[in-house]
């Protein structure tokens, strides 16, 4: 056996694991978010997941977790779990999924063999060197196409969603300019997609961003009356990055197809989280993300259909890898660190959604147990990892600045630099106020009850505080309606 193929023996070799009966977590304390990172974790999927294994003696076993499931480690990361369990209890909770994801350590244990003795150029086709990287990277593009059901022809590796959208959007713009040059999107879309839009009205093309409901959701009548003759794409995304919202794809799907215009969709927050299926969809282009499925950053996808056929002019020019769409040479640890996410993600969404679910209503009912709150965003077209509440009478950040042991967000992390409200909140009707004074909590594969239950008790007490502090509380407490209040200005 060659030392390739033996060291990529390695990371085929699955161990036995735990089939759940319930939704029970190998580890306690709502403080020990880091540890957590190498925990077992039990899994609905009859499938063995891809760990890792030495064949040296000297290779590291690993303390039998809580629920007795027994896993085997690379020294790596033993080392890299003492590291992360030395600093339990002194970094804030993390619930912030939205932002990004943790890296799961059955995909670090996959990118491993990658990162030393399997380091060829993919694109290398005169050695084994090339030929095994090569491999390993036509591996990780079948398992991005299965989790949408696409072909593995039609996926395009990229650095990550926002490489992914630029591509797409000004590819497929600029490819068709001379027939069409009018593209729908709409205005709760993330800034990159926005921001790539405005370039093409630049460029002297025609866009029109569609208005959103208060629920979040796009309305089909609006889209139907949007699209003319000269239409080229429309552009909506999955799942809101800020309310978690589901746009309805299908419906948005055959509208497009009927009027035979390209449909993109961000996928970066709803891809390995909720079903996707491009050909019963109709989805021609989507743009997807690494980082956001416990997988590493600096990597994501762009899938692009072959049937009917989608073209566009590549962005970057160069040595034509990625039929040509995106050249470059490709990162094999990153993207087979990125395609054993998407497999994960597809064989534990079931588990992962009734996890997350199941803490994502616990979450709300005690936040909106607070007097003065809401939720942002469709109540059951959501994602219900990422929940959006509005405390009136509280500033956001304030209160982001007292709950400092918990990592939350008050919107996307592209923006987050930003003291202007959300725009995305804006657009379902929001005033100011109320945006301001919103917050985002982010649930994930990780999340405990115990966290959860911390995180609702401390907000609880930080809005009593804060609120305690406001001149405007206590005009509410007495039943003064702050609308009929004249300010003065001086």
């Amino acid at each position: 056996m060659s030392r390739f193929s033996k060291l990529l023996s390695l990371s085929q070799r699955a161990l036995p694991r735990k089939s759940p009966s319930h939704l029970s977590r190998p580890w306690t304390g709502c403080c020990a978010a880091s540890s957590r990172l190498f925990s077992s974790t039990a899994s609905p999927s009859s499938q063995e997941p891809s760990i890792l294994k030495s064949s040296s003696p000297a290779s590291s076993t690993a303390a039998a977790p809580a629920t007795g499931t027994t896993t085997m480690e690379t020294p790596t990361v033993a080392r890299a779990k003492a590291a992360l369990e030395a600093i339990s209890g002194t970094h804030p909770i993390y619930m912030d999924f939205q932002a990004t994801s943790p890296l799961d350590y059955r995909v670090l244990d996959s990118m491993l063999p990658y990162l030393t003795g399997v380091y060829g150029n993919p694109h290398s086709r005169t050695h084994e060197y090339g030929w095994e990287a090569e491999k390993a990277v036509e591996g990780a593009r079948e398992e991005v196409a299965a989790v949408i059901k696409a072909d593995p022809r039609e996926i395009i590796f990229t650095s990550g969603a926002t490489e992914s959208n630029n591509t797409i959007l000004k590819g497929v713009a600029r490819f068709y300019q001379n027939r069409k040059k009018h593209i729908i999107s709409v205005q709760t879309e993330h800034k990159c997609v926005l921001d790539s839009l405005r370039t093409l009205q630049e460029e002297g093309f025609d866009v029109t961003f569609l208005p959103v409901q208060t629920n979040g959701l796009i309305s089909l009548d609006d889209l139907k009356k949007a699209i003319r003759p000269d239409t080229v794409l429309v552009s909506v995304m999955a799942v809101n990055n800020e309310i978690g919202v589901i746009q309805p794809l299908e419906e948005i799907g055959k509208i497009c197809r009927a009027n035979k215009v390209f449909f993109h969709t961000d996928g970066a927050q709803g891809f390995g989280k909720i079903p996707l299926d491009v050909d019963r969809m109709n989805i021609d282009l989507m743009s997807i993300s690494g980082h956001k499925i416990y997988g590493p950053k600096g990597v994501g996808a762009a899938f692009i259909r072959r049937r009917p056929r989608v073209r566009l002019s590549p962005l970057l020019s160069g040595g034509g890898q990625e039929r040509g769409l995106r050249s470059g040479t490709l990162a094999p640890p990153l993207i087979v660190g990125f395609g054993t996410a998407a497999r994960l993600c597809r064989e534990e969404m079931a588990y992962d959604h009734e996890h997350i679910s199941k803490l994502s209503k616990r979450l709300i009912d005690g936040l909106l147990a607070i007097p003065y709150t809401s939720l942002n965003g469709d109540p059951k077209s959501r994602f219900p990892g990422c929940v959006n509440i509005s405390f009136s009478y509280v500033e956001g950040e304030s209160l982001l600045m007292g709950l400092k042991n918990i990592a939350l967000s008050s919107g996307s992390a592209c923006t987050s630099a930003s003291l202007e409200p959300s725009y995305v909140l804006r657009a379902i009707g929001q005033n100011d106020e109320d945006a301001h004074s919103s917050i985002r909590f982010g649930i994930g594969r990780y999340t405990t009850e115990a966290e959860v239950d911390y995180a609702l008790a401390n907000v609880h007490n930080q809005i009593d505080f804060l609120r305690n502090l406001s001149p405007l509380w206590d005009l509410v407490q007495e039943g003064v309606d702050l609308s009929t209040i004249e300010w003065s200005s001086h």
